[in-house]
């Protein structure tokens, strides 16, 4: 079996997106960095380069001739492709929905029309498909088994290796796009002071340099580790996160965190107007409840920062709520296996049509 994107673990297979699949011998086409532009400015910036990228795709797909082509999120380009692909005649899998349920909702009817197989990772998202009657597979959350399989380090051992104090640790975590990185970071940093009796480590990207960090952090003192987060995480006594997958990561770690998002204002004032979400966080959008603070636009700032931490810091009652919080939120996503599950199910698909699992 040939596929493009895919998680069957005995097939030959190309993708496009980031540096983690090399490593099960997936054959890397394009990578992600050349095609993630965040904010509805930056796509119309960026549009060329996105179309021209959406035609090499299409040539890809004729040269490889998969049995299968499996999308991950990313649905302006992703939709595109899956109607080039379904008139092909080639099976379509989507492994991780994109968030139609926040905006565009009318994607859904696309994604009827030219997908085969969905396969969701949020509980709630099965719901929201059932509403219009498409029976997706909820295959369970891919972080729990992802946490699980992370090498075991003791945080003695995590300190000495780093060069790192005794200290309680406050972890950055300003994202990983350069447009990003640098409005989170500046507003992060300016707590160092208040906060003598911590260390703060910054958790970096490899696909950013050391110079990049460097020329935002300058002589402050703040230690940047990259490609760390889940130990980074696992040691801090709090943490602030940049609105993303890393929020919900914190949240399986354990780690209380503050949700922190600014974009660029064209972008979020569009934003405003068409995404119809109450949270930005996955941990309050599963919960269904403010489980953590989040800071968003002109609300993310110094004094609001500053206060939010020092709830997650200092008030016990804060702390142990968030801890039960965070237990029920392990529960709703399922049993581990989220992976495998998928795997399963498309192998199946493709060998009979039957297959399905539910986590």
């Amino acid at each position: 079996m040939k596929a493009i994107l895919t998680i069957a673990p005995d097939s030959e297979f190309r993708y496009w997106g980031g540096d983690n699949m090399k490593s099960v011998g997936g054959e890397l086409v394009t990578h992600y960095r050349d095609l993630a532009f965040m904010g509805f400015a930056e796509v119309l910036m960026n549009l060329g380069t996105i179309l021209s990228n959406i035609k090499f795709c299409k040539k890809d797909i004729l040269h490889y001739k998969p049995d299968v082509l499996i999308l991950i999120d990313y649905p302006g380009f992703n939709l595109r492709i899956a109607e080039f692909a379904k008139k092909q005649g080639i099976k379509v899998v989507y492994y991780i929905s994109p968030q139609i349920w926040a905006w565009k909702r009318n994607r859904v009817f696309k994604i009827k029309k030219v997908v085969d197989r969905m396969l969701v990772i949020l509980p709630f998202e099965k719901d929201f498909y059932a509403n219009y009657n498409v029976d997706v597979d909820f295959v369970g959350h891919p972080l729990l088994d992802a946490l699980e399989n992370e090498d075991s380090i003791t945080k003695e051992t995590f300190l000495k290796e780093n060069s790192l104090s005794n200290k309680p640790i406050i972890a950055l975590l300003p994202g990983s796009r350069k447009q990003e990185v640098v409005v989170m970071l500046q507003t992060m940093l300016k707590l160092l002071p208040d906060y003598p009796e911590y260390q703060y480590i910054i958790a970096g990207v490899s696909t950013l340099t050391k110079e990049y960090y460097g020329n935002i952090i300058g002589d402050k003192n703040v230690k940047l580790l990259l490609d760390n987060t889940n130990n980074i995480l696992k040691f801090a006594d709090a943490a602030l996160v940049t609105s993303g997958t890393a929020t919900l990561e914190a949240a399986l770690i354990g780690t209380p965190e503050v949700v922190c998002y600014k974009g660029g204002r064209i972008s979020y004032e569009i934003a405003k107007r068409v995404v119809d979400v109450k949270h930005i966080s996955l941990v309050n959008l599963i919960m269904d409840k403010e489980v953590v603070v989040e800071l968003i636009q002109s609300g993310f700032n110094y004094s609001s920062l500053k206060s939010a931490l020092d709830e997650i810091l200092f008030e016990e009652s804060k702390r142990s709520q968030i801890s039960e919080d965070y237990k029920k939120l392990k529960t709703a996503l399922g049993n581990k296996g989220a992976s495998m599950r998928a795997a399963d199910i498309i192998v199946g698909m493709l060998e009979d049509g039957s297959m399905k699992s539910e986590a």
